[in-house]
């Protein structure tokens, strides 16, 4: 067993792990915003530790489709949780007594007043 063997099995098996631990924050955590939170972090962390596994036993070249995945990942992930987040908050389903900040309601609020003038 090569040191690439082994590398690549802890990156796999921990890549598993944060999927896993992931999923079940999904089904436990309470609202939305926890849930967004689980369902963004440690899935992209859990993708990109699964990829790098995987990438470690290939050649460059089919590696190299893997990295193009981790960084499509890296990128629609936040978006989508902001979008998610933002489509909740305007639907009632987070409530804003459970933000520390509310800058979104802060600024619906002052888009309200200045259509109201």
């Amino acid at each position: 067993m090569s040191i690439a063997d082994i590398v690549s099995s802890v990156c796999l098996i921990g890549g598993a792990v944060f999927c896993v631990l992931g999923a079940l924050g999904v089904l436990w955590f309470p609202d939305v915003t926890s849930r967004l939170q689980a369902a963004t972090k440690p899935q992209t962390l859990g993708l990109l530790l699964l990829l790098i596994g995987t990438a470690i036993q290939l050649d460059f070249v089919y590696a190299s489709g893997l990295i193009l995945v981790g960084l499509f990942q890296m990128i629609t992930a936040p978006v989508l949780a902001q979008m998610a987040g933002r489509a909740a908050y305007r639907s009632g389903a987070i409530h804003a007594e459970s933000l520390v900040v509310d800058e979104l309601g802060e600024r619906l609020q002052q888009e309200k007043n200045e259509q109201a003038k």
